[in-house]
């Protein structure tokens, strides 16, 4: 995640502060069922944390109403249950949270660190910086393409990214170190449909929650720098980042809900798990798919190695066993 227009100005890093007891968390949102990518994300947090003697928290991300799918939540809940993805207290869903992130966006609004935008992602999609470029990682210019009108109706608040260098130690990917101010720019907190955006409210409701550690796929690495500057706009403890292989399909493309992956079957749980231990390099031993789920869990807990995934960002399901998991769960 380097980037090559990064200054040496003031670096950060990104580890929990010592001595607070471990807690992860699982944060899907429910845009779909669980599939075999989010399943990944899933295990993997939930060993990290078990082995770590901590708990583990599930979130749900429900930030985004157009994109989520009614009763996707609960079924991603039973999926967990049913596959032994027990997590400790109760579930929080961010929708609830409105308030709070209200409340972080004033925070920084009276501190100066946010700037109204009137900028288009049609607009911002133009722009030659970003051709490649798609979503959140938009890249946005020191001004704005449109000026925002005299209220704030209608328009984004972003954030005021700091020109310096954010480096973090990530457990499973090494060192890393990115400009966020270069590499996408002031960041929206706040969209225009006035829906809070993730990179706000996952930093405002880990801190909530006591959240230590972060486990979770690639795919989010770049994010990361952004939520420690948020982290230490707000005044609130870092974390310690560990991203596992993101899982992509016979052509490259990650596995997503929102891309239609298909969920998990009902059917074969521990052939489901041994799949997941497979694609995450822990090398589960032949016929351990057969074995009642708390054997598997328990070999797992043994065995949990996640120094084994150093350095690997992305991973095909496409072994001759992950494929007969998929083709079960298109049965």
């Amino acid at each position: 995640m380097s980037d090559a227009k990064s200054s040496s100005a003031t670096a950060t890093t990104g580890t929990a502060e010592p001595l607070r007891p471990y807690r992860g968390r699982f944060a899907p949102s429910p845009s779909g069922p669980l599939h075999f990518g989010s399943l990944v994300a899933a295990v993997g947090s939930f060993l990290e944390a078990r082995t770590r003697g901590g708990q583990w928290l599930v979130r749900i991300e429900d930030l985004d109403p157009p994109r989520e799918r009614p009763g996707a939540a609960d079924e991603i809940l039973t999926t967990l249950e049913r596959l032994g993805l027990h997590w400790d207290g109760q579930v929080l869903r961010q929708s609830t949270r409105r308030d709070a992130h209200q409340a972080a966006l004033e925070q920084l609004l009276d501190e100066g660190r946010v700037r109204r935008c009137a900028c288009s992602r049609a607009q911002l999609s133009a722009l030659p910086e970003n051709r490649q470029r798609t979503g959140d990682d938009l890249y946005h210019p020191p001004r704005c393409l449109v000026e925002p009108g005299p209220t704030g109706n209608g328009v984004a608040w972003r954030f005021r990214a700091p020109d310096l260098d954010v480096a973090f130690l990530d457990r499973v990917q090494g060192e890393q170190r990115s400009n966020v101010a270069r590499s996408v720019g002031d960041f929206v907190l706040r969209r225009r449909d006035g829906h809070y955006a993730y990179q706000l409210a996952v930093v405002v409701d880990d801190a909530a929650q006591g959240v230590t550690d972060v486990v979770r796929g690639a795919d989010l690495l770049p994010s990361t720098p952004r939520q420690i500057l948020l982290q230490d706009a707000l005044r609130l403890p870092r974390l310690t980042y560990m991203h596992v292989p993101l899982a992509v399909d016979d052509s490259g493309l990650k596995l997503s809900k929102s891309g239609d992956a298909p969920g998990l079957s009902r059917s074969a749980p521990g052939g489901q798990l041994v799949a997941v231990l497979a694609f995450l390099r822990q090398s589960p031993p032949a016929g351990l798919d057969g074995a009642p789920l708390d054997e598997i869990w328990q070999w797992a807990l043994e065995h949990w190695r996640p120094q084994s995934l150093a350095g690997m960002k992305a991973g095909s399901v496409a072994t001759a066993e992950q494929r007969a998991i998929r083709q079960e769960q298109t049965s």
